[in-house]
């Protein structure tokens, strides 16, 4: 990465290739090979796919972004209080938007580390929090940050005190048992100290929530179908779009909106020499998005150690932002692999 001469570049952190677990091409061969088909919503993140997640979060339908923005810009100094002077800030799955460059600004870390599976989307969005920011160390480590049990040595932190942001509802992509697996390995990264500032949707009407991943204009619909493209691009898939449909359904009982492609007619598809078979009306599942009510998020985050010592929220209580601390009674939780929130 380059930068002005008098801005200094960010540092790249690249970590062992086993650290990303499998690859793109297994990923889809195991999902697309199971009794119901799934696809990682890890993989949705190339840039056309990026770019039209960008689109999604200013669709009036979508309202998490902009209650998050809200609440963020609202509380900012409050919020950005709980983050020591000269500690760390580290986000997973960072992209540098809006509300990180809004909580840099107010908490002036020394270093900010952004973590990204997506090395061009890491690389560029480092590079800019580097230009905006020139008083903060920015590092980028290129690493799934889903597996990342511990943070490179390379890193070098030191004894600064540490804060994970982890904004926009993602936790949601993740089932319970992932989400607690997920918080007790970001314990390590942050030592008994650290703090986690998370971004988190809660239940709501089946409406609202379905028309907020099944928008008027189609945005969400393409983002969806754009991870089929990414597969003919990169893995000489042979699926025709214009064969899958996007669907979006609350599932009240388990809490979640799942997202799927649902084929249009009987077909085959090829992937990297295999051939997979759809019947008409079968579906890909590619992302599942969990609500959660205070109570129940509260309860998910005491059994994985933690405890939240703030909360803020809108009038309406559509979403909230938690601030986690580690429990006094929180012992070391084993790390797992775990799925990709699908």
């Amino acid at each position: 990465m380059r930068a002005h001469p008098s801005i200094p570049a960010p540092d790249l952190v690249l970590v062992a290739s086993d650290t990303f677990g499998t690859s793109l091409l297994d990923d889809v061969h195991r999902g697309l090979a199971g009794q119901r088909k799934t696809l990682p919503a890890k993989w949705f993140y190339d840039a056309s796919g990026s770019e039209l997640f960008e689109a999604i979060c200013e669709l009036p339908e979508y309202y998490v972004t902009r209650t998050e923005m809200a609440i963020l810009s609202r509380h900012l100094d409050e919020i950005a209080a709980t983050m020591p002077p000269g500690g760390t800030m580290i986000e997973p799955g960072s992209g540098a938007g809006v509300k990180t460059r809004l909580l840099l600004q107010a908490s002036v870390p020394a270093t900010y580390v952004a973590i990204d599976i997506s090395r061009s989307m890491l690389e560029l969005g480092a590079a800019q929090t580097a230009r905006q920011f020139p008083s903060i160390r920015v590092v980028a480590i290129h690493a799934d940050y889903t597996r990342l049990d511990r943070l490179p040595e390379a890193v070098d932190l030191g004894d600064a005190a540490r804060t994970l942001y982890f904004p926009g509802s993602t936790i949601g992509n993740f089932t319970p048992e992932e989400t607690r697996a997920f918080l007790g390995r970001v314990a390590r990264w942050l030592g008994p100290t650290g703090s986690v500032l998370i971004g988190v949707d809660t239940k709501k009407d089946r409406a609202v929530l379905e028309a907020a991943y099944d928008d008027s204009e189609g945005v969400t619909a393409r983002f969806n179908l754009n991870l089929l493209a990414r597969l003919n691009a990169e893995l000489d898939a042979d699926f025709d779009l214009a064969r899958f449909r996007h669907r979006a359904r609350y599932d009240e009982a388990l809490g979640r909106v799942e997202m799927h492609l649902e084929s249009r007619v009987d077909q085959e598809v090829t992937v990297g020499q295999r051939r997979f078979t759809f019947r008409a009306g079968e579906t890909i599942h590619t992302e599942s998005s969990y609500k959660y009510a205070p109570a129940e998020f509260r309860a998910l985050c005491a059994g994985a150690g933690y405890e939240c010592s703030n909360t803020w929220t809108d009038a309406a209580g559509a979403f909230a932002i938690y601030r986690l601390v580690r429990s006094a009674s929180a012992t070391t939780i084993t790390p797992h692999r775990t799925g990709d929130g699908t």
